[in-house]
């Protein structure tokens, strides 16, 4: 016993001893190695860009898409939304629009008239929430009018005239003459081209809207017949009959011809041309939209329509191409769809998030 603790007692002073001898030389590479990683931090804090800085368009705006058929639902309820605002108002939007207040039988709010039609009730009231949120961080409300799904069907714009004649005097009623936040109107049908019954159905709609609420804004966001204007539930990602830019332009021109009095601006969706063309298509629409004293926005897509699969967020070097193109055509607006599950940090898809790190990286936004 005794001989066992003069052996525990050597051990212990051999090892403070060269623990005595060691300990300066570790303490000295440990403080090296901290200053290390300090200077890699600050590196990295101060971004790895290689590319110039703050080029592109800045979004302002986003679309709000609760209703949607083609992307999953987040399931959120307000203490989510709200956080999103938060995240939305950092970067510096300012403007949200509800992308349509409902798509055939569902909808975003209690509509006496649309649940009369056989619409389903839904559980939260998100034209209300959005409102709210809308107005407690300052930022404008654009109503996305009701799509109906006739229009998809049969490709005659006109159908959808008639639910939101009712549709535009309720939500007036109902919600903006309450709120400061209701800032305008989405006129929500989708057009490439010259469409059936197009000119005529937003000219009525967009005629309307600015009567009932005093003359408040309002826009359409069509796509450009591009190559990559192909259908979502399909496998192609491409077709061959894409429209020229001369063609676009004719097109255009006929259609702002009939809507620029009713109809403020344009938001063209920039994702289905390809990422060469887009200065070229880019310039005929801010040449069309001066012509007829509209202005002119790009929907600067957030997700990717490059992949099989539909749709996961962008890559963000795609994003930044779009909205420099944006800012060499000198668009007045940069919105996108959208920014909630795309770019947002809270985000079904974990990529929206390092997306929106890396857009506050690239413009500089602490």
């Amino acid at each position: 016993m005794e001989m066992s603790n003069r052996r525990n007692f050597l051990k212990k002073v051999a090892v403070a001893a060269t623990s005595a001898i060691v300990a300066p030389e570790l303490l000295q590479a440990a403080t090296k190695a901290e200053s290390a990683l300090s200077q890699t931090a600050a590196t990295q804090g101060a971004g790895n860009l290689i590319v110039p800085k703050e080029g592109g368009l800045r979004i302002t705006g986003t679309f709000l898409d609760e209703i949607s058929h083609d992307i999953p639902h987040q399931n959120w309820g307000a203490k989510e939304w709200e956080a999103d605002f938060r995240h939305m108002k950092a970067i510096g939007i300012d403007t949200v629009i509800v992308i349509r207040s409902g798509y055939r039988k569902f909808i975003t709010y209690p509509s006496p008239y649309l649940l009369k039609q056989g619409c389903y009730m839904p559980s939260v009231d998100l034209i209300d929430l959005f409102l709210r949120l809308a107005e407690k961080y300052g930022m404008k409300f654009y109503f996305g009018l009701y799509d109906s799904g006739k229009y998809w069907d049969t490709h005659d714009m006109t159908y959808e005239v008639e639910h939101n004649k009712y549709v535009i005097d309720e939500v007036w009623n109902m919600y903006g003459r309450k709120y400061e936040s209701f800032g305008g109107w989405y006129l929500s049908g989708e057009i490439s081209r010259a469409t059936k019954g197009a000119i005529g159905t937003f000219h009525a709609l967009g005629k309307q809207c600015k009567e009932v609420s005093g003359g408040l804004p309002t826009f359409i966001s069509p796509w450009i017949d591009g190559k990559k204007a192909v259908m979502a539930s399909g496998s192609k990602l491409t077709k061959e009959q894409a429209v020229s830019v001369e063609q676009h332009e004719r097109e255009w021109d006929e259609i702002f011809d009939g809507i620029h009095d009713v109809v403020d601006a344009c938001a063209f969706q920039d994702g289905h041309i390809d990422y060469d063309e887009l200065d070229a298509f880019f310039a005929v629409n801010k040449r069309l939209a001066d012509k007829y004293g509209m202005q002119c926005w790009t929907n600067a897509e957030s997700f990717d329509r490059d992949m099989p699969i539909k749709f996961l967020p962008i890559k963000f070097d795609k994003l930044r191409m779009k909205l420099e193109a944006a800012m060499r055509a000198g668009y007045d607006k940069a919105i996108t769809f959208e920014f909630s599950h795309f770019m947002s940090p809270q985000s079904a898809y974990l990529q929206a998030g390092h997306l929106f790190d890396r857009y506050k990286e690239y413009f500089n936004i602490r």
